[in-house]
């Protein structure tokens, strides 16, 4: 029996704390003070969100989200990383405080990862970037690693679900068209959970990456309240590229991979079907992590991921 069909499965823990905020532990209230810069990019007419953390002078390292999620999602984990990298963590149009448009592409989520890449000069240093990426950002990073890897000085994918063939597939969720609006910011708050569904110990991470994913609107029926920053249609309006195990088999560069060792979409069939196109990668399990493993286990993804950059560095001192 899996977690989400235990009788002490909780969908949605917020909702116990009314609105106010969980206590949380002072290495996370320390992470996300750390200074950063909010900037925007153009991109085929939308403007896309990003954050930069650190100094210019050093290489980059790019933070990509999953579905429906946004560049907050590191805001505890990317300055772990500022001594040796630049790091930047960029919103997907359609998502957080980047523009919707009317159509999404893969090309185009490719494009504005390559655009943050150039604006923060990552792709400009001696020492090409590397780009960790999380669930739906792995198919992205995929694809930004069979047509540009030889400017990449690596790709990590996080829990991304490579299908073998004849596998179950297992696309975004579609969501009702039309927007939701809460009457108050508590019962918006109240009714987060993660997608796919999986308990999560840190109910304040949940808590402040829920925050960062709300807004004050409208609804359709001019309703005021508070909303979710996704656009609701994106995957109605959505075109997909190649086949993900073939851009795989055509990355460029280096790659690693990691996964939550409970995750319900990467099981050991998806990872020797990896380990079959990748060759002989970095496959690291994170233990006691589901899907969404920066949230299940912050510091251990976050040593996992400095003992692989670390080695990748030595390997090109």
């Amino acid at each position: 029996m899996d977690d989400t069909s235990s009788p002490d499965f909780d969908p949605v823990p917020l909702a116990a704390y009314d609105g106010a905020v969980p206590p949380a532990p002072a290495w996370f209230t320390r992470a996300v003070a750390t200074p950063h810069e909010t900037r925007f990019v153009e991109v085929g007419e939308a403007r896309v969100h990003y954050q930069v953390w650190g100094e210019a002078d050093k290489p980059g390292l790019l933070f990509v989200h999953g579905n429906g999620a946004h560049a907050h999602w590191w805001d505890f984990i990317a300055p772990y990383f500022i001594e040796h990298y630049q790091v930047a963590a960029l919103t997907f149009s359609g998502m957080g405080d980047s523009d919707r448009r009317d159509h999404y592409t893969m090309d185009l989520f490719a494009a504005e990862e390559m655009a943050v890449l150039e604006e923060t000069g990552m792709l400009a240093h001696a020492i090409p970037p590397v780009i960790c990426a999380h669930s739906f950002g792995g198919f992205v990073n995929l694809l930004v690693a069979a047509e540009h890897g030889a400017r990449l000085g690596g790709t990590i994918t996080v829990d991304t679900r490579i299908n073998p063939p004849g596998g179950e597939q297992m696309g975004p969720p579609t969501r009702p068209i039309g927007t939701r609006v809460y009457p108050s910011l508590e019962a918006a708050l109240a009714r987060f959970r993660l997608a796919p569904p999986q308990p999560c110990e840190n109910h304040y991470i949940l808590d402040y990456i829920a925050r960062h994913s709300l807004k004050e609107g409208i609804g359709d029926q001019g309703e005021p309240g508070w909303a979710w920053k996704f656009d609701p249609g994106i995957w109605r309006h959505y075109e997909g590229r190649d086949n993900p195990g073939e851009l795989m088999a055509a990355c460029q560069c280096r790659t690693a991979v990691l996964r939550g060792e409970q995750s319900i979409l990467v099981g050991n069939d998806v990872r020797d079907f990896m380990l079959e196109n990748l060759g002989p990668v970095p496959f690291i399990s994170i233990p006691h992590a589901q899907h969404h493993i920066m949230l299940d286990q912050p510091l251990a993804f976050v040593a996992a991921l400095r003992t692989l950059l670390a080695g990748w560095r030595s390997m090109d001192a």
